[in-house]
């Protein structure tokens, strides 16, 4: 079967494409316009992707598409319903990056509760040396032990989250499904306004839904307490991000870990980015691009495809 991989450069350098090599004839593109996508898919068979958007234009227009393929567990850039009509499968990869975003997670915990980024200043512009008491309380470094984690979002990720924070001697609050009636709260669970009052870190791990958009603004934000850390690796239109950077600038919480913007690259106006503020770490959606997690990403997609061709439904959408 003819394949043509859309966006490769999206999954980094270093990563073995062996597997779908010796089950496709695949061409490799770095990135595809949608002019380019719809010239490119025009005889293949299979679509392979991570973030090139796949709409109903190209999808009815790609008359021999067969199957599309994504190195990503979301499929917001694949126009499902249009696929399900033509009968073109769909299957996208899970859990391959646990390990690495679990591990960014607690990095921006504690790059925020140490002050990591801070504490290099005194360091390199002399003020440890200057110090009559030989120590530096600048900034109020604070443990993890005995605070309490709000998990939202309970898969694969926000397990992994809670198991490494317990490790850390962390309580673990798990927020219910958003959106869900009081009555209908599960046990163990707690509604997302309980979670946002008691937790002193909150970490979001739930997907993008209607229900979901913008579940972290301003009246959220007011909940919180004020020395409590928010961490977003999942996505970033969770979070209205202009009321977190208002947030920030009036110390209605004390600092955020921020993986994801509602625009990737983001744009001239995106309010985080406005100016520089020390309670927050802002890093470009890089908790999952570990090496390791990336080949098994490809990996992944290979499973996919053998298992298509041998009639399965191996990690099928559609």
């Amino acid at each position: 079967m003819k394949a043509a991989f859309l966006d490769f450069a999206t999954l980094g350098p270093g990563v073995s494409t062996a597997g779908l090599d010796q089950l496709l004839a695949v061409s490799y593109h770095t990135h595809s316009s949608h002019a380019e996508i719809r010239e490119r898919l025009h005889d293949k068979e299979v679509a392979l992707l991570n973030k090139a958007e796949l709409d109903r234009e190209i999808i009815t227009g790609s008359t021999g598409l067969k199957l599309i393929v994504l190195a990503a567990t979301g499929t917001d850039n694949v126009d499902l319903e249009a696929a399900r009509e033509k009968g073109i499968a769909v299957s996208n990869i899970r859990d391959y990056c646990t390990a690495a975003v679990v591990q960014h997670v607690m990095a921006l915990i504690l790059g925020l509760t140490r002050h990591i980024m801070g504490c290099r200043t005194p360091v390199s512009g002399k003020d440890w040396e200057r110090s009559e008491a030989r120590v530096l309380f600048e900034y109020p470094i604070r443990e993890l032990t005995g605070k309490t984690l709000g998990i939202v979002g309970y898969g694969t990720l926000g397990r992994g989250v809670a198991e490494a924070g317990r490790c850390f001697g962390m309580e673990v609050l798990v927020g219910e499904r958003v959106g869900l009636a009081a009555e209908a709260v599960r046990q163990g669970r707690t509604p997302l306004c309980d979670l946002l009052k008691q937790a002193d870190i909150i970490s979001l791990h739930c997907p993008l839904t209607d229900a979901s958009r913008h579940m972290i603004g301003a009246d959220e934000l007011r909940l919180m307490k004020s020395d409590a850390l928010l961490i977003n690796t999942a996505r970033g239109a969770l979070i209205d991000s202009r009321a977190l950077a208002e947030a920030l600038d009036a110390g209605v919480i004390a600092g955020a870990g921020i993986d994801v913007l509602a625009e990737e690259p983001p744009a001239d106006d995106e309010p985080l980015l406005s100016r520089d503020r020390p309670n927050l770490i802002l890093t470009p959606h890089i908790a999952w691009t570990a090496k390791e997690s990336r080949q098994r990403a490809v990996d992944q997609m290979v499973e996919n495809v053998a298992d298509y061709l041998n009639g399965g439904r191996l990690r099928r959408v559609i």
